[in-house]
């Protein structure tokens, strides 16, 4: 009897430090996914800063913020997005007071505006 109690609490264990290993491992590669996908993010969005500066030059002391629009139906109100559509992509440049309207469905800015706070109006 004290043989078989001593061995569930040996099995109970040796499950546990293999629960606890899966765990861990689990969350190690769960990580690198993650960061994998920043550095992806990272890369399309310097590929991105790339092709909008071919077209106009962009201020080079800030990193911008860059948006996707989803819904274009929502932005139609304002003047900015009048043009807008699903997948463009919309850079500003706060230090810089500037909002830039990208399609990359055909390699175009569609509008560039000043800004002071927030979004253009």
């Amino acid at each position: 009897m004290k043989k078989r109690k001593v061995v569930n609490i040996v099995l109970i264990l040796i499950i546990l430090v293999a629960l606890s290993f899966g765990f861990y491992f689990y969350y190690k590669l769960n990580k690198i996914e993650n960061n994998r996908q920043e550095i992806k993010n990272q890369k399309e969005l310097k590929s991105l800063i790339v092709k909008v500066g071919h077209h106009y030059l962009l201020p080079s002391d800030e990193e911008p913020t860059v948006a996707t629009v989803s819904d274009p139906e929502l932005l139609k109100e304002q003047s900015f997005f009048t043009q807008t559509e699903k997948g463009d992509k919309v850079f500003i440049f706060t230090k810089a007071g500037k909002a830039v309207l990208y399609r990359p469905s055909i390699d175009k800015i569609i509008e560039i505006v000043s800004v002071s706070e927030g979004l253009p109006r």
